[in-house]
């Protein structure tokens, strides 16, 4: 895996992916998103794509899930994440509780590397889920 990420003057850089993609990343989020909230975009990435993809597997009708992540950082620099929070809303038919809760915590525990990552690094990480009933 690679990146590249260029100074594009001030607190802005431009970012490319090794897949191809490019972004902006602002400290003064005039044109992009803080880096630091782009970990807690990859952090709701992969393991919102674990819980989807167990979900699936288990045949769950899942038609929508949204990852609502909140993070505290330390007061002192570095300011790294020292607690995230991670609530998944789940909305589907017929969802199975158990199912759910059960793919959360497989997520959790084994499969999302950066939640596993972070937590290595001393982040508190903390997982709820809601489960909303559609027709």
């Amino acid at each position: 895996m690679q990146a590249k990420v260029k100074w594009d003057g001030d607190v802005r850089f431009k970012c490319t992916t090794g897949s191809g993609f490019d972004l902006t990343l602002d400290g003064e989020l005039k044109e992009g998103p803080r880096p630091m909230e782009m970990m807690l975009l990859g952090l709701g990435g992969c393991t919102s794509y674990d819980v989807v993809g167990i979900l699936k597997k288990t045949r769950q009708d899942v038609v929508d899930c949204v990852a609502e992540i909140d993070a505290e950082r330390a007061d002192a620099v570095p300011a790294v994440f020292t607690k995230i929070h991670v609530k998944f809303v789940v909305s589907g038919r017929d969802l199975n509780e158990k199912k759910v809760e059960r793919a959360v915590k497989l997520s959790a525990e084994q499969y999302c590397s950066a939640s596993l990552m972070l937590e290595k690094g001393g982040v508190e990480i903390t997982h709820s889920y809601e489960i909303i009933e559609v027709e």
